[in-house]
């Protein structure tokens, strides 16, 4: 048999597969790129581009000086910060439809141990990170623009630019999302036994270190902002230990089971 032939044979079947996994990559996308669409236009029909920025900068506008206003100062921004925020909201909110779509093509290539796994996770990071902006922006934010404000001068009149306060808004929401995805780390790194337990345990000096470390680069320059991150991801390093000792006794592969009990 010619070798031209022999190559045909052993790559006979190969390409339909690789071709089904790309169509349906292609429809997960296009159904998570559906689901911010439609929150999109759900926002934008209410409450409006207009009424999210408001409430995204009620916190700062709360502590301006009396008569003081945000400003705008490029011609375009009025209209794109607005539409900007508008996304954000969408993808924030679509944001389980799109894990979803993420797990539904990565499940059917898991064992079922693994399943068990990733399902868990992909659902207490999402409620995680929710809760990490929900607390930047509650809590956070109210503290950080009083302290800040407190330094102002009597001489200046603080009237902020819009665009510049999405910069620092998006950049403070995915500090504290991305911050109290710690447990996630902790457990994941468990499972797959990068860290033993002990180990964990035996890190967790150096993690405050880091902790404080990682607060001061991706905060601004005050105490508060850096107290309030950095004090929940020493406390969520503690959830993450304790949650990875109960993923460790309920996700164990089946041979990690029988050679548990097979050892004396």
């Amino acid at each position: 048999m010619p070798d031209s032939q022999k190559k045909d044979d052993e790559l006979a079947g190969t390409e339909q597969p690789f071709v089904q996994h790309l169509v349906e990559l292609r429809d997960r996308l296009v159904k998570a790129a559906m689901a911010v669409v439609v929150m999109a236009v759900l926002l934008g029909l209410y409450p409006g581009p207009g009424a999210l920025y408001d409430l995204m900068a009620a916190p700062l506008v709360a502590h301006l000086p009396k008569g003081a206003t945000m400003i705008a100062t490029s011609v375009i921004s009025p209209f794109m910060v607005p539409l900007k925020v508008l996304l954000m909201a969408a993808l924030m909110l679509a944001l389980p439809v799109v894990l979803y779509q993420l797990w539904a093509f990565v499940a059917p290539g898991l064992y079922s141990h693994e399943k068990k796994l990733v399902m868990p996770l992909v659902i207490s990071s999402t409620i995680l990170f929710f809760v990490g902006v929900a607390f930047c922006y509650f809590f956070v934010f109210g503290r950080v623009f009083a302290f800040i404000q407190s330094f102002a001068p009597a001489s200046i009149t603080a009237s902020p630019d819009i665009e510049a306060y999405l910069g620092f808004v998006l950049n403070m929401f995915l500090a504290f999302g991305m911050a109290f995805e710690v447990p996630v780390v902790v457990v994941v790194l468990a499972r797959m036994g990068i860290f033993s337990i002990e180990k964990l345990k035996e890190f967790r000096g150096y993690f405050v270190v880091l902790a404080f470390i990682i607060a001061a680069i991706v905060t601004p320059p005050d105490v508060v902002s850096q107290l309030a991150l950095a004090i929940p991801m020493c406390l969520l390093y503690e959830v993450g230990i304790w949650a990875a000792q109960l993923f460790l006794k309920h996700t164990k592969a089946p041979q990690e089971d029988g050679a548990a009990s097979s050892a004396p």
